[in-house]
């Protein structure tokens, strides 16, 4: 999931408050961009929770082989 508009955002943050500022100002783009990506976030954790998104966890086998050498 890209999600470039939340990290431009959270580097104007930083930005501002590293200078003391007390406002982040953001062009419509990449406002209604940050909008889209936390929307989607958003939708995507819903599905999840609600167990649309979940599958069943695969058993996983490890096999590990110790040899001793010479002891």
């Amino acid at each position: 999931m890209s999600s470039i508009h939340i990290k431009r955002f959270i580097d104007k943050v930083s930005h501002i408050e590293g200078r003391q500022g007390k406002d982040v100002v953001l062009p419509v783009s990449e406002a209604r961009g940050l909008r889209d990506e936390i929307s989607k976030m958003l939708a995507d954790n819903n599905d999840m929770l609600s167990g649309k998104l979940n599958t069943p966890a695969q058993e996983q086998t490890i096999q590990v082989e110790i040899v001793g050498g010479r002891f």
